[in-house]
């Protein structure tokens, strides 16, 4: 079905992309989540007539709905990642006016919360882990407090009592997902953009060159199609199989509990030993999140759900009375490295912006920013030039957009 958006198409097969008249490309993107809707918004802004297509029902209900909306650059560092290190510090400079600004835009909250992410260990072992990392971290520039048990209690009074140490992260905030990509999809059909919901897009390629999409029995010429549908990239249509991202699910189960109104557990971000925590404004603590190589299963099970439940116990003993409030999955898109996917396809008129696994929230405004860049200039920025999938299959990629 359409969207409560209008759009009207053109309906010859494969009519070449109509000029706009202002030298701006008009664009196609495959993917309604908040990796495609961040990047549509700011290529509306920019006066680029954007159509979004999203194969489901709802706008945003993939792995976007799904996250728990940490901007945990530093924290979530690891060895080999100090590319995507980088990238994350600079989406995180970006976060506080990026949300600001989609709050202006669209007449709603983003949940944007500075309140820091504070780390804990509970064993030897886990302290051990922790200042290990830690290191690494701020080798690469991360900025952390050593908390003893004392200290981080006084910060959240909650945690269990055999915490052994603890780390705080200042500059690792978040954001409620939900909320921001509610408020994208607002602040996009506000600036003229186009919505498509329901409905499943194919890639139009004639003579090696994307020229748009095919939804339905409707064709959308386009000078850019963008691809952003997340774990689903690969298995979008029309792809040539040589050209298909290597983007896979990673399956997650997660939570909600229900706190007490007016008394929250934490306020801060807590990382356990196997969990995380995630306080929300509207009273809702997430827990999160299991890992897992079982392609689109759905299926909510018992230990993952036990697996989490009793780590968080351990971390927060007070969440033992609490109501469960929801219960989801996601799936990440994960890539071979587990770093995203960004820029030029190896097919003219084709950009990729999908494999952003754990980071899609963390790096949306540094996506957003620099495939806009990539589509109006041509210009690779440098920050996203190690996430290019030619470093998958350089023997069949180019470097044209």
């Amino acid at each position: 079905m359409q969207s409560a958006y209008p759009v009207k198409s053109p309906t010859a097969r494969s009519s070449p992309p109509v000029s706009t008249g202002t030298g701006l490309p008009t664009v196609a993107i495959i993917g309604g989540g908040i990796i495609g809707l961040s990047l549509g918004w700011r290529l509306r802004q920019a006066g680029c007539p954007v159509t979004i297509f999203e194969r489901g029902p709802l706008i945003g209900r993939g792995a976007s709905w799904a996250a728990a909306g940490m901007l945990a650059a530093g924290i979530e560092a690891e060895p080999t990642e100090e590319p995507l290190f980088a990238l994350g510090r600079w989406s995180q400079s970006l976060w506080p006016d990026f949300a600001a600004e989609l709050e202006a835009a669209s007449g709603l909250p983003v949940g944007y919360e500075a309140t820091g992410t504070l780390v804990c260990a509970f064993t030897r072992d886990q302290a051990e882990k922790l200042r290990h990392g830690i290191a690494f971290q701020r080798a690469i520039g991360g900025t952390f407090e050593w908390l003893n048990a004392a200290a981080a209690r006084e910060r959240e009074p909650g945690l269990a009592p055999n915490l052994v140490t603890a780390a705080f992260s200042p500059n690792d905030h978040q954001v409620d997902n939900r909320l921001v990509t509610t408020a994208l999809a607002e602040a996009f059909r506000r600036v003229g953009g186009t919505l498509l919901t329901g409905i499943e897009a194919r890639i139009d390629i004639s003579d090696g060159r994307a020229i748009g999409v095919v939804a339905g029995d409707r064709a959308h010429p386009a000078d850019v199609t963008v691809l952003a549908a997340g774990a689903w990239s690969r298995g979008v249509p029309g792809l040539p199989a040589a050209f298909r991202p290597p983007v896979r699910p990673i399956k997650g189960q997660m939570l909600a509990l229900r706190m007490p109104t007016g008394a929250p557990l934490i306020r801060h971000v807590v990382w356990g030993g196997q969990c995380y925590l995630v306080p929300r404004g509207d009273g809702r603590l997430l827990v999160g999140a299991t890992v897992e190589e079982r392609g689109f299963d759905e299926t909510i099970t018992a230990g993952g759900i036990y697996s989490l439940l009793d780590d968080a116990w351990r971390t927060l003993p007070g969440i033992e009375d609490l109501p469960i409030h929801e219960t989801w999955v996601g799936f990440r898109p994960g890539s071979p490295d587990d770093q995203p996917i960004l820029g030029s396809s190896g097919i003219d008129g084709l950009v990729l912006a999908t494999g952003h696994h754990r980071n899609g929230v963390l790096l949306t405004p540094a996506t957003a920013a620099a495939l806009t860049e990539l589509i109006l200039t041509g210009r690779t920025n440098p920050r996203i030039s190690p996430f290019s999938i030619r470093r998958f299959q350089p023997e069949k990629r180019d470097e044209h957009p």
